[in-house]
């Protein structure tokens, strides 16, 4: 089963994607990134379990992401030095990191996510559209600790597949879902992190009621991540009412002059 309907925004992005995908491919094959895996020895970070920890702790678990734009509100960061960032977000209190690495639609970069990751010892999530296994290969060899899932743009099978693949490699995996359909269909994935996207793809509008509709769907064994809609204390007060620790926030903190400074203030 797949997505038959996704949104015009995300057949586009896809469609893109399978181009640069395509492109990749064909500078570098996956018998080379194979390679670069032989090479790359170093462990990855354990994402989930920096996640586990802080909740473990009492404390929110923030995924705080390194986002310059978006389809929906174009260039969110003027000053954007993903090092600098990144920094700040450790100082504040951030669980991980996510560092969006796609470029035609968010202005991201893998540099970006190289340059964060070398600058604190936080995990690090790939946020792109995956969609080919030739992309986590690569997500590993540019030294991501977890990599995206988005199930409106995957098909079971690939589901399945990708989540054991990046299992096989050392990745962790963040699924995300947008409604109670894509939420069934990702249930039974063995991955820890459930997580519920407040943005509606086809409206770009958010709201905090989608995670708290889709709470009594998810598994207990699941950590459910909050994405989008965070914006001030009441919003993470609301969450933690309903027993959700963990949070994705970008744009906010994205817009504030010290990333950290704000994560600390919104999560204090």
């Amino acid at each position: 089963m797949s997505n038959s309907n996704p949104p015009d925004i995300l057949i586009k992005i896809l469609n893109r994607k399978r181009e640069e995908v395509a492109a990749l491919q064909a500078k570098k094959s996956q018998t080379e990134l194979l390679q670069c895996l032989a090479d790359e020895s170093s462990a990855t970070r354990g994402f989930v379990r920096a996640i586990e920890a802080k909740i473990n702790a009492s404390y929110s678990a923030v995924i705080a992401e390194i986002k310059k734009a978006s389809p929906s509100k174009g260039l969110i960061r003027e000053n954007f030095i993903p090092s600098d960032i990144a920094q700040s977000y450790e100082k504040g209190g951030a669980a991980c990191l996510s560092v969006l690495t796609d470029i035609d639609f968010f202005q991201g970069s893998d540099a970006y996510l190289q340059a964060a990751r070398n600058a604190c010892q936080l995990p690090v999530l790939r946020k792109d559209f995956v969609i080919d296994p030739y992309q986590i290969y690569e997500a590993r060899c540019l030294g991501a600790d977890a990599i995206l899932l988005i199930v409106a743009c995957l098909s079971d099978v690939q589901l399945n597949e990708f989540t054991a693949l990046a299992h096989e490699l050392g990745l962790d995996v963040l699924v995300e879902v947008h409604d109670q359909q894509e939420l069934e269909r990702a249930v039974d994935l063995p991955v820890r992190l459930m997580g519920i996207n407040n943005r509606n793809l086809r409206t770009f509008e958010t709201t905090l009621q989608t995670t708290i509709n889709l709470l009594q769907y998810v598994p207990e064994d699941k950590i459910v991540v909050t994405e989008s809609a965070i914006h001030l204390p009441e919003d993470v007060a609301l969450m933690k009412q309903h027993q959700v620790h963990a949070f994705l926030v970008g744009e906010s903190f994205m817009r504030a002059e010290q990333p950290g400074d704000k994560l600390a203030d919104l999560f204090s």
